[in-house]
């Protein structure tokens, strides 16, 4: 019986499998900001094939990162209120960083950097981490969930005949539903007075 046993294990032990999923959510988000002379730039971005089963096992563990960087907006966008423009070293950026305001800054920021941290333990990619907080993190802002999508493939894989299917972040190539036409409203006539 399988009582409490969530997850699959996909023929690798428990290290094995961590660093898999990890590779493949990289993958996923990296593959957003390929540069175009990259050997293995991918044909479209933010998508990658694998088995179904490996795409839902992938699915949580990227939306749960993506809900890491929404969750890091509003911390620093409070704390760019504080945050000073001069550049680094000169006597303008040192005296801000002896101020109140760069105590208040590193208060509003800590949060952020905190689940930049977590992030970065997952995904342990520099690159990753900053397209996830970048790009993804915005983009998604006003959607409550659901930022990946499971497309399934007619073809097998050579080898094993495993089921492929795609996984790729929504909202970049979504066809738009047809809206049905309307019957038309039919306007019931007036009726005639009784003849009396």
């Amino acid at each position: 019986m399988r009582h409490r046993k969530r997850g699959r294990y996909l023929n690798r032990n428990a290290s094995h499998r961590h660093a898999m999923f990890r590779n493949m959510a990289t993958s996923l988000i990296c593959s957003l900001d390929a540069p175009e002379d990259a050997p293995n730039k991918p044909k479209v971005p933010g998508r990658i094939i694998t088995t179904v089963e490996k795409a839902k096992e992938l699915r949580p563990i990227v939306e749960k990162l993506i809900t890491m960087a929404k969750k890091a907006l509003p911390h620093e966008e409070a704390a760019e209120q504080f945050a000073t423009s001069a550049a680094r070293n000169t006597t303008e950026w040192e005296e801000w960083q002896k101020s109140d305001r760069h105590q208040q800054w590193v208060k509003a920021k800590a949060p952020a950097i905190t689940l930049r941290r977590r992030a970065f333990a997952a995904l342990r990619d520099k690159d990753a981490v900053r397209i996830l907080f970048s790009q993804l993190g915005p983009k998604y802002r006003d959607r409550a969930g659901g930022y990946t999508r499971i497309v399934r493939l007619a073809e097998v894989r050579l080898g094993d005949a495993g089921r492929k299917a795609i996984i790729e972040f929504v909202g970049d190539r979504d066809r738009l539903k047809a809206r049905r036409r309307q019957a038309p409203v039919v306007k019931d006539a007036p009726e005639a007075a009784p003849a009396t």
